[in-house]
């Protein structure tokens, strides 16, 4: 049973609406907004099923009339009428008023009345019908059954004999040869002769003969082989093995110069020398703690779209008209836009965007969710199908990585200091991606916005990471002194060694920011692979203790499908684990080592199309100051880019 249908325009206004449950009209309301929301405004609409707490929806969209068909029933019903319900109501209402929409356009449905309640219930009895007319699949009899035309004797098979039906595949391959070959020799036996013969005396001969007969063939067979491989050329002399350590241009060859086993201060903080640092160095022109936009320079005369030629350009030699005709074919003249149109554009879209490092799964969502807003669309005279699915494809992706919520974490830290609390920020991610440096990178950032920093060491795990945070704060300290701040520390390292519980350090330390007047506590948690369920738990519990006011996860733009993987099983991992009723997950994303990838920046669409979440900071280099915000435009120009 449908808990309602409705047909709405792409621009919001509701043309007609069946319930078909008791109840108040507004029942249908949140679930189409939510569709919006989350597939149709956010270019989603690869799969055209969406779930909404209990109830789905399976929605169809006409491009030509920007019309949208949304159909809902509760989601443990297996109603197996519901897309060609859909599909006849669409054809059905088109059909209707095709003429109102074409003649009257805008105003058609603004002060049309569309009465479609008596079409709709015949359409849905039609397919109500259609459903239970269905006859459930009759077995089938033995005596219709193959296995009744066979006898009990063809069915037995003698040990070490072949199958009848693989001598009569034989035989049918030798019969496709060429007539030269298939004639034999008068005094050789055909194939099928052999294996005839050789099956009668295998029934004369007792099992013991058989296999005796049997191991003889196979040690004939394999002494045949070996001969043919002593017979093959010797391989050429193996070359040397082991490989010669590699020598850089810029580095030394003396080992000695790199050995800091006898260091004397052995990474203790007070026996280091304060270093000496130029803020000039780190610090950009322009006003201090501005978090720049990615820049990206794209080649405009290499991105001007290209007519693509159609095979039958040869024959422009034959005259002038050829050549335009072949020309014009490549243009869609006022026309609908079809699948078949479409299909090898989209295809080397999926290619194009898979090189470009975007996951596998999630390229072919983006080109079917393409596809479906530009079928049954009408073009202009003169444009391409391929500029048309680009510019679609290109205003899909910037919607994408335009976050549904800005995370505006200047605004949400003095809003916290007008509660006169810390703003707590966790940060996760795998091993490896870097979480410890740009934690330092946004540490930086705040200090030059003028916000004070309490860094919480919940990394008791690898060997040497609290000595790196304790690092980072040395040099903070050193590029903004106390001197600088009226003698007030604008970074400081919360740590209590290894081994300890790290929800518990990270309980101490936002009580002691908050005793201490720090504006921002950044929580550094341990490296963890997504599989790893003990510690999943732990960061699970970590995050449900201390109720951070953002969870940022951290991972590598060098990922392409891993970056799926590991996003879906932290969210999972989250939520399973979390003892409360609402869990908390993801509310951000850190993207690292964005300097090393050139233009295959596909790791940001699929990190973001799996989340709906926001990629907060950027991290684009090795220095303080290497923190960038997401530029959507620049990112898919990188991406587009052939």
């Amino acid at each position: 049973m449908l808990d309602f249908f409705t047909i709405f325009s792409k621009g919001g206004l509701v043309l007609w609406c069946f319930q078909g449950v008791r109840g108040p009209a507004a029942a249908a309301t949140a679930p189409v907004n939510a569709l919006i929301r989350s597939v149709l405004l956010q270019e989603r609409g690869g799969n055209n099923s969406f779930t909404h707490e209990a109830l789905t929806l399976k929605y169809k969209l006409d491009n030509q009339f920007e019309l949208v068909f949304v159909v809902g029933f509760q989601k443990i019903l297996t109603l197996t009428y519901v897309d060609k319900l859909i599909d006849d109501v669409h054809k059905e209402f088109r059909d209707k008023y095709r003429n109102e929409f074409q003649q009257k356009g805008t105003l058609g449905l603004l002060n049309g009345t569309f009465d479609f309640k008596d079409d709709f219930m015949r359409l849905l009895r039609d397919a109500e019908e259609s459903s239970k007319v269905r006859a459930p699949t009759v077995m089938k009899t033995f005596e219709q059954s193959l296995k009744s035309q066979k006898t009990v004797k063809c069915m037995i098979e003698t040990r070490g004999e072949k199958p009848k039906e693989k001598v009569k595949n034989k035989k049918n391959k030798g019969s496709k040869k060429e007539g030269t070959e298939a004639v034999a020799a008068p005094g050789k036996a055909s194939a099928g002769d052999k294996q005839l013969s050789t099956a009668g005396d295998r029934e004369e001969l007792t099992k013991d003969e058989i296999l005796q007969k049997n191991r003889e063939e196979f040690f004939k067979r394999h002494m045949k082989a070996g001969e043919k491989s002593s017979k093959s050329p010797k391989p050429e002399a193996q070359k040397e093995k082991g490989k010669k350590p590699r020598v850089w241009d810029l580095g030394n060859s003396n080992a000695k110069v790199l050995d800091y086993s006898n260091s004397a201060t052995n990474g203790s903080a007070e026996a280091c020398p304060v270093e000496e640092f130029d803020p000039d160095t780190v610090r950009k022109t322009g006003r201090p703690g501005r978090l720049y936009d990615l820049e990206y320079e794209s080649d405009d005369e290499a991105e001007e779209e290209k007519v693509i030629q159609n095979p039958s350009k040869p024959s422009a030699k034959k005259g002038g008209l050829g050549g335009m005709f072949g020309m014009l074919k490549g243009l869609v003249g006022s026309k609908s836009l079809t699948r078949e149109d479409m299909d090898p554009v989209l295809e080397k879209m999926k290619d194009h965007l898979i090189a470009k490092n975007v996951a596998a799964e999630i390229a072919v969502q983006l080109c079917e969710s393409v596809a479906k807003k530009l079928e049954g669309k009408v073009m202009g005279t003169f444009t391409t199908v391929t500029s048309t699915v680009k510019q679609a494809l290109q205003e899909a992706l910037v919607q994408i990585l335009q976050p549904q919520r800005r995370v505006d974490v200047l605004r949400d830290i003095m809003d916290a200091q007008r509660h006169h609390r810390p703003y707590v920020v966790t940060f996760c991610g795998v091993n490896g991606v870097g979480k410890s440096t740009n934690l330092a990178k946004i540490s930086f950032w705040l200090i030059e916005n003028g916000f004070s920093v309490l860094i919480a060491a919940c990394d008791t795990f690898r060997a040497g990471a609290v000595e790196q945070l304790r690092t980072h704060t040395r040099r903070l300290n050193t590029l903004h002194p106390p001197e600088r701040h009226g003698g007030r520390t604008m970074v400081q390292l919360y740590e209590k060694g290894y081994g300890k519980d790290a929800a518990g350090i990270a309980m101490e330390a936002i009580s002691y920011a908050r005793n201490q007047g720090f504006d921002v506590v950044l929580v550094d948690t341990a490296g963890r692979m997504q599989d790893n369920a003990p510690l999943m738990t732990a960061l699970a519990k970590l995050i449900a203790v201390n109720a951070p006011d953002l969870v940022l996860f951290v991972g590598e733009a060098l990922v392409g499908n891993e970056a799926v993987d590991q996003l879906v099983k932290f969210n999972k991992a989250l939520a399973d684990h979390s003892m409360a009723q609402t869990p908390r997950l993801i509310d951000g994303i850190v993207l690292t080592k964005f300097d090393t990838i050139d233009d295959k920046v596909g790791a940001a669409i699929s990190m973001t199309y799996i989340t709906s979440k926001p990629i907060v900071f950027v991290g684009t280099g090795q220095t303080y100051c290497d923190l960038r915000s997401l530029n959507a435009k620049a990112v898919v120009a990188a991406l587009m880019k052939a």
